[in-house]
This record gives structure tokens, C-alpha cells and sequence, in this order.
């Protein structure tokens, strides 16, 4: 029989009960980051933005040879920048002065400081001169605006064909740069 016992280095040291207790605490936290994250998607699933012309839509109308006009509705919940508010008009021949943008309301932005901003609707009428009745011009109108969700859109530009109406007749129709689209389910 060997008396002889294996040298302290050799021997088999009982583990510690720790690792039952690190393992419990790495599935602990596992779930708590698994639920946190459940949260975050879940509060993200719930914000669901508008495509920006949806959100913005833009419709405008020529109301005779000297005048256009240029309307946005605003979905609630977003809002546009006043002074990111451009018109253009084509062709070359006709020019448009610079139009008198109604005030909007003043807003601390967390993204551009002390603001103007549209909500609702805003419309503006743009003076132009050198067009012809019956001639079709077509009015840019380029824009910002953000959603109150704290998401803002990248600066967006949208066209309208409009057609001058003649002299002494009615304005012409009011057209949307995107139609709306039918929704048959909610």
C-alpha cells in the first residue's frame, strides 16, 4: 500500500461555490438587457413617421398671370421650417419675386435654436411677372421639417406644373405635388 501522499501542488483543491452564483448573475443580467431592449423596440415600433411628403404636402395653384400660390399641409405632430422656405419658378423667362412668408410660431429647436416653424398649413403666395396666360410654369418649392418625435428631414424639393389662367378668369386648380393615395384599410 502507498502511504505516500501527492505533493500540494498535485492535489485537487475544491472548487469554490462560485460558479453556480456567476452563472446565475450572467442569466440574471442577460434577461434584464433582453427586456431593456424589448422596451427600446417597442417604444420605436410605436413611432411610426410619415413619408416626408405625406407629412408636408405641398399643392399650389397659379391665381392669375402675376401670381402663384403655394400651399403646405401639415400632418399633426410635424412642423416646418419658416426659413428654410424657397419658391423657384421655370421657365427662365418668367421670374418670381421673393414672397412675404406669413410669421410662424417661435420654437426653441433642439436642432437649429430659436425657430420659426408652420404647423397645420401655410400658405404663400409668390409674385411673378413675364408669364402668359395658357403658358405652364412650374413652381419648386424647396423645404425642412421635422416631426415631433425629435426626428427631422433632409431639406426636400417638390414640383408643380401649373397653368396660368387667362386674364378676368378664375383662379386655376388648386394641384398636389403628390395625390393622395386611397387607403382602403386602416
Amino acid at each position: 500500500m502507498n502511504t505516500r501522499s501527492a505533493p500540494d501542488s498535485l492535489r485537487r483543491r475544491p472548487r469554490a461555490a462560485t460558479a453556480p452564483v456567476a452563472l446565475r448573475a450572467a442569466l440574471v443580467g442577460c434577461a434584464l438587457l433582453a427586456g431593456a431592449l424589448a422596451n427600446i423596440g417597442a417604444a420605436a415600433a410605436e413611432i411610426k413617421l410619415l413619408p416626408p411628403e405625406e407629412a408636408f404636402r405641398y399643392a399650389a395653384r397659379a391665381v392669375d398671370a402675376r401670381t402663384l400660390e403655394a400651399r403646405f399641409t401639415i400632418a399633426d405632430g410635424y412642423y416646418l421650417y419658416r426659413d428654410k422656405l424657397r419658391f423657384g419658378v421655370e421657365p427662365a423667362a418668367v421670374t418670381a419675386a421673393a414672397p412675404a412668408l406669413p410669421p410662424g410660431k417661435l420654437k426653441d429647436d433642439e436642432f437649429f435654436g430659436r425657430v420659426e416653424t408652420y404647423r397645420e398649413q401655410v400658405v404663400v403666395r409668390i409674385p411673378v411677372e413675364n408669364a402668359a396666360p395658357g403658358q405652364t410654369v412650374t413652381l419648386r418649392a424647396d423645404s425642412q421639417g421635422c416631426a415631433d418625435a425629435g426626428v427631422c428631414y433632409p431639406p426636400m424639393s417638390q414640383r408643380i406644373e401649373l397653368v396660368v389662367p387667362a386674364a378676368g378668369s378664375a383662379a386655376g386648380p388648386l394641384i398636389e405635388a403628390v395625390p393622395a393615395k386611397k387607403r382602403w384599410f386602416r
